[in-house]
């Protein structure tokens, strides 16, 4: 049953975002009380911790799917995080969950937001180490890179969808690209 309520409060963060997701409005989505929910979850905040695990491990999936003939190096970090952004393109709701929202009304787990600010990081961390590893950039050039790209992504995202600037999805895709290209091969 808890599942039902997992998957009740996914449909709603995705579809409508988190001021949509009330225990009642969750618990009549799965088909149950809103006191069910109860048994399983000590308050919505706890539910919506279940969710955020469940869509960074959708997201990575994605990811993964979207770049698997990607070459390794500086490309495959660019087509990840074009994946990436893709993925929150389709679910602005998920956008808004994970950037937009204070930290109080998603959890007070630390681990919780420490999870999300690094998600990006995570998914590209492999290919990272591989760039370092053969000296196509240095430690701290990456480093740098990884912060500007962290701060570049939400950015870019929140101008997109909450003003359709650019205006149309190709014109947002390729501005993405070559700031992204921008940050990993400048000199």
């Amino acid at each position: 049953m808890k599942g039902y309520f997992v998957q009740a409060a996914q449909e709603i963060l995705k579809g409508e975002g988190l001021k949509a997701a009330s225990v009642r409005n969750i618990a009549e989505k799965a088909g149950y009380s809103y006191a069910t929910v109860y048994n399983y979850f000590s308050d919505s905040k706890d539910l919506i911790f279940e969710c955020i695990k469940v869509f960074q491990e959708e997201c990575e999936w994605f990811v993964r799917k979207e770049t698997v003939h990607s070459p390794r190096g500086l490309d495959r970090i660019e087509d990840l995080i074009i994946a990436y952004v893709k993925y929150f393109i389709q679910y602005p709701g998920l956008f808004e969950l994970f950037y937009l929202e204070r930290p109080g009304d998603l959890s007070n787990k630390q681990d919780v937001l420490d999870s999300i600010h690094n998600l990006l990081d995570k998914i590209c961390m492999e290919e990272w180490i591989y760039c370092i590893q053969n000296g196509i950039k240095k430690m701290d050039e990456a480093e740098r890179m990884k912060t500007e790209i962290r701060y570049l992504v939400p950015g870019i995202l929140l101008i997109y969808l909450n003003r359709r600037r650019p205006h149309t999805y190709q014109e947002f895709k390729d501005m993405l690209s070559s700031q992204i290209h921008y940050i990993l091969y400048k000199e």
